[in-house]
């Protein structure tokens, strides 16, 4: 029986790797990127959450469920902050998150892509992200990014709808500082 360590060793280090369940460390962040007249600007979300379970060897088992708190947007601007929290923007006073859930994880070429639902403003869209995942020690960095139309969420409605003052196309795009989750 004293090759009995030497042999469960073996078996372990042959199983497959189980898809692992993240949390999101500081340094992590939440941007996007619009247009006002025509100029680009960056914004950030200061606080959301993230359930995050990755295997980068079995996709198909991956899953993120991610809640943002919208009244923690920043985009350096004292009245564009001061006007995206209202009514015609994130009606943050009616709907205080957004949340992301996937559907589905695949392959595709090179990328990895995770299907799912958006949710703002009680507005349900299917959306696509662009996944690139680099494992580090027990933890890694997660690049993530995506396209929406703003008014497929209705923000920006009434005056703030004319895609010609506030671009309609804005990108998302999250760092997210990996570790296991204990």
């Amino acid at each position: 029986m004293k090759f009995a360590p030497c042999l469960i060793a073996a078996l372990l280090s042959c199983a497959p790797a189980l898809a692992a369940d993240y949390q999101v460390e500081k340094g992590s962040t939440l941007s996007f990127t619009g247009t006002f007249q025509g100029e680009s600007f960056e914004g950030y979300f200061g606080r959301f959450e993230a359930q995050i379970r990755y295997d980068s060897t079995n996709i198909e088992s991956s899953h993120f469920d991610v809640t943002v708190d919208l009244d923690s947007v920043s985009t350096g601007d004292a009245d564009r902050d001061e006007t995206l929290p209202d009514k015609e923007f994130f009606n943050v006073g009616e709907f205080p998150n957004a949340h992301f859930v996937t559907r589905q994880f695949r392959q595709s070429g090179d990328q990895v892509i995770a299907e799912g639902n958006l949710t703002i403003k009680g507005i349900s869209k299917p959306v696509v992200l662009v996944v690139e995942f680099e494992s580090r020690d027990a933890g890694g960095t997660m690049d993530i990014s995506t396209r929406v139309n703003r008014l497929d969420f209705d923000i920006g409605s009434g005056e703030y709808a004319d895609t010609s003052t506030i671009g309609n196309e804005v990108t998302i795009k999250a760092h997210l500082e990996l570790s296991p989750r204990l």
